[in-house]
């Protein structure tokens, strides 16, 4: 397995964790059973119970619905791009939500948690736990290898993309050049919008240039259903969402045209957002046990989900974009939330969807809907007693 750096605050902790369990008094964490979590009043916590709540209305007073059409909402956003069509489900809005969990406990919640809505891109941090189970299982060798020798498609043909990697499609470094599922690469937040001038785009080495880019993530998922040679959804379920005690309702969703067939069984192909529809329908409520796993360094209740290492890599910024991680947004240098520590690490998907990782102050928090998400989790942050 490739090996990162890791940061020296995990370190400490490792060492501190081993140090306690070898004499008797390591630190045990709550895990909410299926269908339950325990909650706890703010200062039982270590939270100010009026800072938390002035936050929570905060939250509440940014909230936007409107339009409640997503098929609307996603037209408004991406409808002057070329080639653009709704192509995947898209699922109405109703309201806002959120919870807050601190040293493992609700002390906060507004809204319905249990609806089930659209998430966007939030769904990358997902997909980029694919990979992390494809690379703790032994599919794939090395982040660091390229996609090619894994799965052989066509557009690896092309000189430009056979150097590309798997951490290339994850950093969103990789600059992979051509169409899938009826979309081109350079269709998505196109120069000007200019189709000529996006067609004859400057092209980049591999790892060198940050371009958030669909196309592309749509072609990593796509990359590693072939690793998994079966539905990722259902791969996802066993192996992490189940064990989790997550809900039987979200959906992992792709495109009407994303169905293929792999070794004689059709699946479809998800799409890593909803920014051509598709993507995850999910609950605030699940949303928050898949970012306690996260909380928790992939450990569920004495089970490794997910490894250690593949959470430390996901933290590791971008030599591209150092905000950018594995498919999760950094807090880097505090510029995304300015009192919250540089080590927290976050999901993100448009129109205000957020998966909240603070480890240093055991706190996670998901939003639904919350686009002034800055200035909201500051105040969640500010909310924590400091000792």
């Amino acid at each position: 397995m490739h090996m990162f750096r890791k940061p020296v605050r995990n370190l400490i902790q490792a060492l501190l964790l081993a140090l306690a369990a070898q004499i008797g008094f390591a630190q045990d964490f709550y895990y909410p059973p299926p269908g339950e979590w325990e909650r706890r009043a703010p200062e039982a916590v270590g939270m100010d119970s009026e800072k938390l709540a002035q936050a929570v209305q905060l939250a509440r007073d940014n909230t936007v619905v409107e339009p409640h059409d997503m098929a609307q909402f996603i037209e408004r956003s991406f409808g002057r791009e070329p080639h653009f069509s709704i192509l995947g489900p898209v699922k109405r809005r109703e309201e806002g939500s959120g919870l807050i969990v601190r040293n493992g406990y609700v002390v906060a919640e507004w809204g319905d948690i249990e609806r089930e809505d659209m998430t966007f891109s939030v769904a990358k941090s997902y997909l980029s736990t694919m990979a992390g189970l494809a690379l703790d299982e032994g599919l794939i060798e090395d982040m660091t290898d390229p996609v090619k020798d894994y799965f052989p498609h066509e557009s690896f043909n092309n000189p430009h993309n056979a150097p590309i990697t798997w951490e290339h499609f994850l950093q969103q470094s990789s600059d992979w050049a051509g169409t899938l599922w009826g979309k081109p690469d350079w269709a998505d937040r196109p120069h000007d919008y200019d189709p000529a001038k996006a067609i004859d785009r400057e092209m980049h080495e591999p790892g060198t240039f940050y371009k958030y880019n669909d196309v592309r993530v749509n072609m990593l998922a796509y990359s590693l259903l072939n690793v998994w040679r079966e539905p990722l959804d259902g791969v996802l379920r066993e192996r992490v969402m189940d064990p989790i005690g997550a809900s039987e309702e979200w959906e992992w969703h792709g495109y009407e045209n994303s169905w293929v067939e792999i070794d004689g069984q059709r699946m479809q192909s998800p799409s890593g957002g909803a920014h051509w529809g598709g993507g995850f329908f999910i609950s605030t409520l699940d949303h928050a046990r898949f970012g306690y796993l996260f909380l928790r360094d992939g450990n569920w209740d004495g089970e490794q989900l997910v490894s250690r290492e593949w959470v430390d890599a996901v933290q590791q910024p971008s030599s591209a974009f150092k905000r950018y991680g594995y498919m999760w947004w950094l807090n880097t240098d505090q510029e995304a939330v300015e009192n919250a520590p540089e080590s927290a690490f976050y999901a993100s998907g448009a129109g205000g969807n957020y998966i909240w990782i603070d480890q240093e102050n055991d706190l996670l928090v998901v939003m639904r809907w919350v686009p002034r998400m800055g200035e909201v989790m500051a105040a969640f942050t500010d909310a924590i007693v400091q000792l």
